[in-house]
């Protein structure tokens, strides 16, 4: 028994027409430009709030040997007297054997932090020269400062 339907028959070539395909690239293009912006600054920011939380850290850590000592490192004797006793300039009589940090990070574009004290600003201050990694700079290359952390 041969049972004919009233359906028409398929197209064999059945599928997207070249109009349809280039809508939907058209679209796609359009949501890519606003979407990817905003995902390509990201990893910029985080590196700043990286940054501004290891220099909150790094000053804790000062204001801790001032406690102790009465006085912050000097430049000469630099963040590294954070972890180890100085030997050099004026040596802190009240010393944690451990230190008041295991060490020293650098920030996040791989630059040291520059340690003044005393600073211009401050009675210290530590500075991130940020992507560019000298002092000065706009965008990515701004200066990341201990008095200046919003």
């Amino acid at each position: 028994m041969n049972i004919q339907s009233n359906k028409p028959e398929q197209s064999k070539e059945s599928g997207f027409t070249l109009m349809e395909l280039m809508v939907v690239i058209v679209i796609l293009g359009i949501l890519a430009s606003i979407v990817v912006p905003r995902f390509l600054d990201e990893p910029h920011k985080a590196r700043v709030i990286k940054t501004k939380m290891q220099i909150q850290g790094l000053s804790t850590a000062a204001k801790k040997y001032y406690l102790d000592n009465g006085y912050y490192p000097s430049t000469e004797q630099g963040l590294q007297a954070l972890v180890e006793k100085p030997t050099v300039g004026r040596i802190p009589k009240h010393y944690p054997s451990g230190g008041y940090i295991a060490k020293i990070p650098t920030d996040p574009w791989e630059n040291d932090y520059v340690y003044l004290s005393p600073g211009e600003h401050e009675a210290f201050e530590i500075i991130s020269f940020g992507a560019d990694g000298e002092e000065g700079g706009e965008n990515d290359g701004t200066d990341i400062q201990s008095w200046n952390l919003e």
